[in-house]
């Protein structure tokens, strides 16, 4: 595929031709093992997903287009292309289980050296690329929220194909029906759990656990082993009430609140409902279920405070109480910010960052996090671990402020660099690295437990020394520490239990300090984009989907904001304009990094009196190298068309 113009046709019908490249990968699932290819889809819209099991935006567009295949379930067929980031995310062992994990029931290919990423000229997780019934490639979105404008896309192609003759209805003859449900079956621990994800202890010793996929929160005994009962009826889906009544969606994050505030509020356990965007609030006694924050829709873009049943949330994944904030501090995976809850004023607010995707230190509302998924408390300071950049993180009170009457807060970095640097290696916090982990906890010693979870082993960071050690191998995907009278357990999501820390023998079993492991750094799967020292012409390309035209009622519709890592890869060009084409200036003698870029346009129905508009935005981390024959233009789609 070549680079897309910035203003390409609209209509279906001049769309310009652009075959799709074959598909290939190394495994197949949800097609009874048997590779697909687009001469057997001829006749089918077929829809590319690009996604990768660790991106959370991904995970949105996942529920985005359930409804759009089931309404056009006789002419859609959905294909996920699973290009890992991660060196982690491109084993099969883990393409599978985030199949089902998320129960995706679609076709998926493994992509693992990224070979359908590069043909489609994919330049970022998700993207989706319609192909038509004839075998060429008809629109490109990247991003989320684009359900809408997908659907009318297809409606669209439907309305033209069956006027040609070129559509095919009906279902297609490679179904697997048990697959799913096998795999649901087997990915199933001995105790019930389903890929859970995180745990408190409450007083008395009991252990709540979230229980991902089987959609509800589990209790059990002091034993981490005897079931007692479960909050939610284990269906996907957003009910209060009676604990075997209520549902939940892939709830993730737990907190117990002080005992002052829950006899306040009348609940005792606060749950990030991760899938619905809530926060749900459990009474520990009556079992009782109930939405505290979040109105059910996904946070997009606006204001993110205010009366908590009345503000969008986006994926809150991790919870916990901070007496410091005042609050329960929110990790908004979605947007890569920190949430601020009050339970007791019933408010919740932007706590820190700015929905810039990256890694940037300093006061809190100038900070970028990279989907925060773990939270941890340890007195004047908040832990928390940055997944998409592999860090673990710190928040706390700027010291400049100790004699104001409203404490303003400051973000540092203990270990981790960037979006694409990570690996396995202890020493000091300036050489150590993590791979995408999701959860920390604070150890009776100070020291700080991190579930480095794609690399399978909890690690253990001395605030003390600045010295990171392994205390623990040879995990399934831990995704969450809890500290309990008996010692550290540990939520180990793909193994579908609670494990000791401390269980086992040999070079495995956890000791005080851990050992030191000399790995080495590795390489994002992703490819650079070879770009030309001086001058490059950056174009991000939006066109309407059909039936909609840029709205610039109240001024211009476009938006787009360039910055860099490091700041000096950028000379030239960056900042805040309104064109969605610009012309930058990179620097001379800088080998490599990353060019942010965030592009945002509005768009309302055409031809009516009271149009219903909406906001379309993306964010790119586009990983540069720079080379004297490089390229001199950097096209990017946000939604559009394809040119040959």
């Amino acid at each position: 595929m070549s680079a897309v113009p910035s203003q390409p046709p609209s209509g279906a019908a001049s769309r310009p031709h652009v075959r799709a490249p074959e598909l290939v990968g190394d495994a197949w699932w949800n097609t009874g093992g048997r590779p697909l290819t687009l001469a057997g889809l001829r006749g089918k819209i077929v829809l590319l997903d690009f996604w990768t099991s660790g991106c959370i935006n991904c995970l949105h567009v996942l529920d985005e287009l359930r409804p759009l295949e089931a309404e056009f379930a006789d002419v859609l067929v959905t294909v996920g292309v699973h290009s890992p980031k991660f060196a982690h995310e491109g084993d099969r062992e883990s393409v599978a289980a985030a199949v089902a994990r998320y129960g995706v029931e679609h076709p998926v290919v493994s992509d693992p050296d990224m070979s359908l990423w590069q043909q489609y000229a994919v330049k970022a997780w998700p993207t989706l690329v319609l192909i038509d019934p004839e075998g060429y490639v008809v629109h490109v979105a990247a991003g989320e929220g684009h359900g809408d404008a997908l659907r009318r896309v297809i409606q669209e192609l439907v309305s033209l194909h069956e006027g040609k003759g070129t559509l095919r209805r009906g279902p297609l003859d490679w179904t697997e029906a048990a697959c799913v449900a096998a795999e649901s079956a087997a990915s199933t621990g001995a105790d019930g759990l389903r890929f859970p994800a995180k745990a408190v202890v409450t007083a008395e010793g009991r252990i709540l656990v979230a229980d991902t996929a089987n959609h509800s929160v589990a209790e059990f005994a002091s034993d981490a082993e005897t079931l007692l009962r479960r909050f939610g009826d284990g269906r996907r889906g957003a009910v209060d009430g009676a604990f075997d009544v209520a549902r939940f969606a892939e709830p993730s994050g737990l907190t117990l609140l002080p005992t002052h505030i829950a006899d306040e509020v009348g609940y005792h356990l606060l749950v990030a409902d991760t899938a619905n965007h809530l926060l749900r609030g459990v009474d520990l006694r009556t079992g009782a279920v109930r939405t505290v924050a979040g109105t059910g829709r996904q946070w997009r873009d606006g204001d993110d405070s205010g009366a908590a049943l009345e503000v969008d949330l986006t994926s809150p994944w991790d919870v916990r109480w901070w007496d410091v904030a005042g609050g329960v501090v929110v990790a908004m995976a979605g947007n890569h910010t920190l949430g601020l809850f009050d339970p007791i004023r019933g408010t919740i607010s932007r706590f820190a960052g700015t929905t810039v995707e990256g890694l940037r230190d300093g006061p809190v509302d100038e900070a970028f996090f990279a989907q925060t998924s773990g939270l941890a408390v340890a007195g004047e300071r908040l832990w928390l671990v940055d997944a998409e950049t592999s860090a673990l993180r710190y928040v706390e009170r700027d010291p400049g402020s100790a004699d104001e009457d409203t404490p303003r807060f400051v973000v540092g970095t203990a270990v981790g660099h960037d979006l694409f640097t990570f690996g396995h290696r202890d020493g000091s916090a300036a050489e150590a690295l993590l791979q995408h982990p999701l959860g920390a906890t604070v150890l009776p010693d100070g020291a700080v437990a991190v579930a480095d979870t794609y690399n399978g082993a909890v690690r253990r960071f001395d605030p003390a020394t600045g010295e990171m050690t392994t205390l623990r191998r040879g995990l399934a995907e831990p995704s969450g520490l809890v500290v309990t009278d008996s010692g550290v357990l540990v939520v180990e999501s793909a193994a579908h239990r609670l494990r000791p820390l401390a269980d086992g023998g040999g070079d495995e079993a956890a000791t005080a300090r851990g050992e030191t492991m000399a790995g080495d750094e590795l390489a994002v799967r992703r490819p650079p984009t070879v770009l030309a020292p001086g001058q490059v012409r950056l174009s991000v390309t939006f066109v309407p989907p059909p039936g909609e035209k840029l709205d610039d009622r109240y001024g211009p519709s476009t938006r787009l904001e360039i910055s860099a890592s490091p700041p000096e890869l950028l000379v030239e060009g960056g900042g805040v304009g309104t064109e969605l084409e610009r012309t930058i200036t990179l620097a001379e003698g800088v080998e490599s990094g990353v060019l942010q870029v965030v592009a945002q346009a509005a768009s309302c129905a055409s031809d009516v009196e009271h149009p219903v508009c909406r906001i379309t935005r993306q964010d790119w981390g586009v990983p540069v190298r720079l080379d004297p024959d490089g390229a001199r233009g950097l096209p990017l789609v946000m939604a559009g068309t394809p040119s040959e």
